[in-house]
């Protein structure tokens, strides 16, 4: 037993900070290379939702083969590897190549974005003991918040000094210092063979069968899912939000910022008091608390703003813990990176979703658009009691 878990947890968590710090610089970095080398807005767009929509067909996939890999770690260095580079091709393909042609490089790239979230987190119980898993998912967690803190804000800061393609570059070899950590994973315990889909429908049939008949599993995915649709739309308004509150478009990252950092000090306290309340409770809670907050936003004024965003990181941060520790606890082992990289995948999708729909509702009006964010939010909480609580 002993040796199973002599890895620790610290290789897997610096990893899958650099690689997720890596992930969170990639979309802003590809925005201002979009906008900088192709010059249009509406092509730099196109090239986020490539790199992001196809998280939803990766995602199961790749979960499937984490699942089946004797060696999963070498599977998750190779999605990195993919990854990193292909940011590489779509940083040569801009301005030279169709824009069409990058768009689909880009749709091909983000078939690996799984493996920057739920990929390392399926790996977790692998590198601890199950009673010290509640901790080490509280700080797995705490990784997103980092990520999302710092990511944005690296990209922002190189661009500025050195030119957003040297953005994307730098994204690119963080998310590629992630591989020695991948590979050094330890490999998956001896268990029985079992028959397993092999095509495409039916692995993403066999990861959406488990979540949904499994309850608790069910509702958290789905409360969590409807959460990040509500993030969503709250981030379409984040440029009007810096335009009309802040007094610059750009200063709108601040509010990102805010929310990320308050959601890394709710996971800081969350450490220290793992079991203070149960997950299940914990993910329809942090629904409420974002919807307050995001209800809070509309008001228009600047201090309230910030109040409102650093309210949401609170609800935020626990909720993401708690959607982890509910899968570790209800996922089959050997469905686990299935379950993983699904639900990242939906969640990607929910989000994509919000903030689509939120951009045309918050040129219309944008405290409606804050509005509708905080009753999507609501949705969430009563989303997770549509469900009973066990099977």
């Amino acid at each position: 037993m002993k040796k199973r878990y002599s890895m620790g947890p610290g290789p897997l968590l610096a990893g899958a900070v650099a690689a997720r710090t890596g992930d969170e610089m990639s979309g802003p970095a590809l925005m201002l290379a979009g906008f900088t080398l192709a010059g249009s807005s509406a092509e730099a767009s196109a090239l986020l939702a490539g790199i992001t929509v196809s998280a939803v067909a990766g995602g199961p996939v790749l979960g499937a083969l984490l699942d089946r890999h004797e060696r999963p770690g070498r599977l998750l260095a190779g999605a990195l590897v993919l990854y990193a580079v292909g940011l590489g091709v779509i940083l040569v393909a801009l301005g030279r190549l169709p824009l069409a042609v990058t768009v689909v490089i880009a749709v091909l790239t983000g078939l690996m974005g799984p493996a920057l979230s739920g990929g390392w987190t399926a790996q977790l119980p692998r590198t601890v003991p199950g009673d010290r898993l509640p901790r080490a998912n509280a700080l797995d967690a705490m990784t997103f918040s980092a990520a999302s803190l710092a990511g944005p804000v690296l990209a922002g800061g190189v661009a500025e000094v050195l030119g957003a393609p040297t953005a994307v570059l730098v994204s690119a070899l963080l998310i590629g210092s992630a591989i020695p950590a991948a590979w050094l994973l330890p490999a998956q315990p001896r268990r029985p063979r079992v028959a397993r889909p092999t095509s495409v429908i039916g692995v993403l049939a066999a990861g959406i069968r488990v979540i949904v008949g499994r309850p608790r599993l069910a509702r958290a995915t789905v409360s969590s899912v409807v959460s990040c649709a509500a993030q969503g739309m709250v981030t379409a308004c984040v440029p009007l939000l810096g335009e009309r509150v802040l007094g610059g478009s750009g200063r709108g990252a601040v509010l990102l910022s805010c929310a990320a950092f308050s959601a890394l000090m709710a996971n800081a306290v969350l450490v220290r008091f793992p079991r203070s309340l149960t997950p299940d409770t914990i993910i329809w809670a942090g629904a409420l608390v974002q919807a307050a907050a995001f209800a809070l936003a509309a008001s228009g004024r600047p201090a309230v703003l910030v109040v409102a965003l650093l309210i949401a990181g609170i609800g935020e941060g626990p909720q993401l813990t708690a959607l982890f520790a509910v899968r570790h606890r209800e996922a089959p082992e050997q469905l686990r990176g299935q379950i993983f990289t699904t639900g990242a995948s939906l969640k990607i999708t929910g989000f994509a979703v919000g903030a689509a729909v939120a951009g045309p509702i918050a040129t219309w009006s944008l405290p409606g658009a804050l509005a509708a964010a905080a009753c999507v939010a609501v949705l969430a909480a009563l989303a997770f009691f549509a469900f009973p609580s066990a099977a």
